[in-house]
């Protein structure tokens, strides 16, 4: 059963009082204002509602979003109750125009309204006025008000709740409507006028800023922050094995891999952008969304450059992978990049699933042997894989082409076609020769991948990006060819065919595999995300890269999986980014070029903030470049002023003002709707970016939020209006609106910073189960209240700190010593 909880000395809970004795729907429990800040809530199996208005629609089954209801319970408390507010500061004909308007809605509303809804309306403006029934009998001209309220009054369900509050019809004496103003009221109005003008002027700075919205707009800001159930359980924080949920649960699932980083590359800002730190962004935000998501990441550590590496520094392959292994790990740590599983390749379940989708190609069709003519050097006495090898590209005469694959065109190369090739151990000229190797039959495939292709991309739910999209088409265009998936090495996964014994599969091959034995590797259950059965809710996967690893990702690993056999989890999204730059130039470990993971932390600034200017300048669409002074001027710009400056002073003003306890927000105005409801359609927009893999334009989204919050709080003055006692409640309001916006904005932040998101949190004393932006998602975008009247704040802090111009110097001396 439902229980009602109200102030025994609030005529707040009147209406909903009135609404259970009707019904019976709930146990009435009472309290002081002390427990009950608004003088009523509902706690409902779902949760708690305090809007009276809510309240009285849920106890009668009412839909209160209906137009025409939600229309007039909008004017109720955005006009009505403020203007009975002041009615004994108003004169009488002011207040016989607002009541005749009132009469006139409800007459309205009676011939467009079931019963129920009738009832509603009723119930909530007998509430409100029937302490004026003495004035309203001695107005001309509203009849029907007098007999609708005399008519509830006989009524018992309301002459028992007025009983039970022990409330009377006010004396005609004490609620009588005079004519008279008081003072400080004349003294208030002749302040407001002489500050028009200014006021003013910020609000055409406002207006230039943010887009206007509709009516229907407004209803529903209004509605669903005055209203909003909120969820009842918390978001999972344990950890706990993540599998895939049935069809019946209703929850999307969302697979998440990043591009696996090259063990033995100390990874610099592009990488992290391009696919990791994106990856991570995303999954939070899946998170925070109430999605049910697991995020998979690890070293790619079989291949030459690990042989190469290991040789050079005089260590095993295992030895040289297990250091490099590590340090990702605590590069990644420091970024705050954090995945459900980070593993690594060079892992028996890797192996053995790497062999196993190979003996379902072999036994498909789809591998032939040849001979292939391979470089040979003769000083090192070994055959040289593609890596081993650099030379001038046959299609584009770049002069650094390796052995596999050209990145200055983009285009797949054999070794053997090279433009004086060379042995990068020892800088001879190999010879060719002649060994057997296993292929991949592309051309069989084609059909199947084309097929997969086109019904991804031609998917209105399609999110690759137009990178990836225009890779993939390219190569389809050229046509498949047969490629060589064995190497003659030593470190990798063995090829398991008796003539194959001395090969190990390429690093191509293997390594998107490991998508699928990292898995593996976190859960024995791993086929319920890669082999998932009927009646598992359909798998989602995306994938996050650079444009280098398009083509294996969009046309190679799903040929493989394909041509297994196996209904294998395809890749759904592919989101690619275009190229970092550091200041212009290319990322350089060699030459010192640039800011790599394994130094950032030298620079002396939080790694939140390495976050936030990543995503800010996601190169989504072209190539962007790393900046020294644009990283400090979107620092103290949209971080420091901004974001930073907008979320502390609500908080301050609580603190300062309000005894750390968040006002009442009832009493809300049309300034203070328009503004939610142009926080809601920026929220959409979050919302819909953020969907869509558009993490840069995400990150903006938020800092408009905090742009408009900015403005709000600059023509509304808080801080002016809580020095008059007239207007303390309207300080009170905004206070308490511009916090709730501070909440929401940590929700948006985190997945960006998830630190200073946990901050506001803490700041705000937001508790688990309002993190969530799962009620917003699902509600069409639109701000709940998070922070309701009483909620005790925590301590505000600044969030940022300026980087000064000394600072750009110093570092980027530090990490490009020649600019």
């Amino acid at each position: 059963m439902w229980r009602l909880f109200i102030d025994t000395h609030n005529r707040g809970c009147l209406a909903a009082l009135a609404a259970v004795y009707k019904t019976k729907k709930a146990e009435i429990l009472k309290y002081g204002a002390e427990r009950v800040s608004d003088g009523v809530v509902l706690e409902t199996e779902s949760g708690l509602i305090s809007s009276v208005n809510a309240i009285v629609s849920f106890i009668l089954g009412v839909d209160a979003l209906a137009p025409k209801l939600n229309a007039f319970l909008l004017w109720e408390s955005a006009v009505l109750k403020p203007g009975l507010n002041r009615i004994t500061g108003s004169n009488t004909r002011d207040a016989t125009d607002l009541l005749i308007d009132l009469q006139s809605r409800l007459r309205n509303l009676k011939k467009e309204m079931g019963e129920m809804d009738g009832l509603v309306a009723n119930l909530i403006i007998w509430a409100d006025i029937s302490h004026l029934l003495p004035s309203i009998v001695t107005l001309d001209h509203l009849e029907y008000l007098h007999n609708l309220l005399r008519t509830c009054n006989t009524e018992e369900h309301c002459s028992h709740a007025l009983r039970d509050l022990s409330l009377k019809v006010h004396s005609q004496e004490s609620s009588t409507i005079t004519p008279k103003m008081s003072q400080r009221r004349q003294g208030q109005n002749r302040f407001a006028k002489a500050n028009e003008k200014s006021v003013q002027n910020d609000e055409d700075e406002l207006r230039r800023l943010h887009v206007e919205v509709s009516t229907d707009q407004m209803l529903k800001a209004q509605w669903t922050f005055s209203s909003t159930v909120l969820p009842a359980t918390s978001i999972h924080s344990e950890k706990r094995t993540i599998l895939p949920l049935k069809k019946t649960e209703g929850v999307r699932n969302i697979l998440i891999s990043s591009a696996l980083p090259y063990v033995n590359n100390v990874p610099h800002l592009g990488n992290l952008i391009g696919s990791l730190l994106s990856a991570n962004i995303f999954a939070l935000y899946c998170q925070t969304a109430g999605y049910n998501v697991l995020s998979i990441c690890g070293t790619d550590e079989y291949g030459t450059a690990t042989e190469a590496r290991a040789q050079a520094e005089g260590l095993t392959p295992q030895q040289i992978t297990d250091k490099y292994h590590k340090l990702h790990c605590q590069v990644y740590d420091w970024f705050d990049i954090h995945f459900d599983y980070f593993g690594r390749t060079s892992t028996p379940a890797h192996t053995e699933i790497t062999q196993e989708i190979f003996w379902d190609l072999y036994n498909n069709g789809f591998v032939t042997e040849a001979s292939v003519e391979q470089l040979f050097c003769e000083k090192c006495e070994k055959f040289l894989a593609d890596r081993f090898v650099e030379g001038v590209c046959p299609s584009c005469k770049a002069e650094d082409a390796r052995g596999d694959q050209c990145d200055t065109c983009g285009k797949l190369i054999n070794a053997v076609e090279l433009i004086r090739p060379q042995c990068i151990t020892c800088r001879s000229y190999p010879t060719v020769r002649s060994s057997n190797h296993l292929f991949l039959d592309l051309p069989k495939l084609e059909e199947k991948v084309d097929v997969f292709f086109t019904e991804s991309v031609e998917d209105p739910n399609c999110k690759w990006t137009q990178v990836a999209q225009s890779i993939a088409r390219t190569w389809l265009r050229d046509g498949f060819k047969k490629r060589c998936i064995t190497r003659d090495l030593k470190w990798g996964v063995p090829v398991p065919l008796l003539n194959f014994k001395n090969k190990v599969f390429y690093v191509w091959f293997d390594a998107p595999i490991g998508y699928i034995s990292i898995t593996a590797n976190y859960t024995k259950d791993w086929r319920q995300w890669w082999l998932p059965s009927e009646d598992v809710a359909p798998v989602e996967y995306f994938q996050f890269m650079a444009k280098d690893n398009v083509l294996f990702h969009s046309a190679i690993f799903p040929a493989c999986l394909l041509g297994s056999g196996k209904k294998f989890t395809l890749v759904k999204h592919i989101i690619a980014t275009e190229y970092l730059n550091y200041e212009g130039k290319k990322f350089s470990k060699s030459r010192g070029v640039g800011v790599f993971g394994n130094n950032a932390e030298d620079s002396g600034i939080e790694s939140n903030i390495w976050r936030f200017y990543l995503a800010y300048i996601r190169p989504e669409t072209q190539d962007s470049t790393f900046s020294w002074e644009d990283f400090a001027l979107k620092n103290n710009s949209e971080l420091l002023n901004n974001l930073g400056n907008f979320i502390n002073r609500p908080l301050m003003f609580v603190m300062k003002f309000f005894n750390s306890t968040v006002p009442s927000m009832k009493s809300l105005q049309p300034d203070d709707v328009t503004f939610l409801a142009r926080v809601n359609s920026i929220l959409r927009e979050y919302i819909s970016h953020m969907e869509n893999c558009r993490l840069r334009e995400g990150i903006r989204s938020v800092l408009g939020i905090s742009r408009l919050g900015n403005g709000y709080l600059q023509v509304q003055r808080p801080w002016v209006l809580y020095k008059s006692s007239d207007t303390i409640q309207r300080a009170g309001v905004v206070t308490g609106v511009s916090s709730n916006i501070a909440a929401l904005l940590g929700i948006l932040l985190r997945p960006f910073m998830p630190t200073v998101g946990e901050e506001i949190f803490a700041q705000c004393k937001l508790p688990p189960e309002r993190r969530s932006l799962a009620p917003m998602v699902t509600n069409g975008g639109h701000i709940i209240c998070l922070l309701p009247e009483g909620h005790v704040i925590g301590e505000p802090k600044p969030l940022f700190k300026k980087i000064e111009a000394h600072d750009v110097q110093r570092l980027k001396k530090l990490y490009y010593p020649t600019s």
